[in-house]
């Protein structure tokens, strides 16, 4: 007997994160029951969108005060059904050190990949993870050291004449990490190129074309 797919109660999905452009916490998706309680629960607002109306809280609240509201509004909308995504860092409820535990999870599983890979087009992933321009590893520290070098030569600046403090050798830093950022990225893209040219090599040639018959000739 055939089976068919059963019928789920699920309700439409609901997003809670913070937009990088304005620092607004957004809530996208959800029935008109998920804006009732974004707004009884967390004090959302309802604002007109490019995409229909979104929620979002007042401007101007701290973060703190963000956080507690986006983690009371997503557990509200779970305890009534409600299918939830809360950005992590408006989590309250979360554990301290999950994020570090996913990072160090995520750079042993590189690892792996790294170890297992039997491709050239494999390497080539594991090194676009490390060094891709915007999300890859090295870009990414190398952001974060620049913020600390900025954050540092403010704190304790050195005197005039004076060897630079380790602090303020951090520039050097973020420019030997941006260095080797591109050097991986060359590896990766000969790596990638390596692969392009080995399955080209195991396509199978097409049917010989017959030979042209000679025109017909003019009587």
């Amino acid at each position: 007997m055939k089976q068919t797919e059963p019928d789920f109660w699920v309700l439409e999905y609901v997003t809670i994160t913070k937009d990088p452009r304005t620092d607004l916490v957004v809530a996208i998706g959800g029935t008109e029951q998920a804006a009732d309680i974004l707004q009884q629960a967390g004090g959302f607002l309802t604002a007109p969108g490019p995409r229909g109306d979104y929620h979002r809280l007042p401007h101007g609240l701290p973060l703190e005060q963000q956080r507690r509201k986006a983690t009371a509004a997503s557990y509200a909308l779970l305890a009534t059904g409600h299918s939830v995504h809360l950005d992590p860092a408006l989590n309250t409820l979360a554990t301290p050190d999950a994020e570090r535990d996913a990072t160090l999870h995520y750079l042993a599983r590189l690892a792996e990949r790294a170890s297992d890979a039997e491709t050239s087009s494999e390497v080539a992933e594991v090194l676009t993870e490390i060094a891709a321009p915007v999300h890859g590893l090295l870009p990414l520290t190398r952001e974060v050291v620049v913020r600390a070098w900025i954050a540092a030569g403010g704190l304790q600046g050195a005197a005039p004449g004076e060897e630079p403090e380790p602090p303020t050798q951090l520039g050097d830093t973020a420019n030997s990490l941006s260095r080797t950022a591109y050097l991986i990225l060359l590896a990766r893209n000969h790596a990638a190129h390596a692969a392009h040219r080995h399955e080209a090599a195991l396509v199978p040639p097409g049917p010989a074309l017959p030979p042209a018959t000679p025109a017909a000739r003019r009587r």
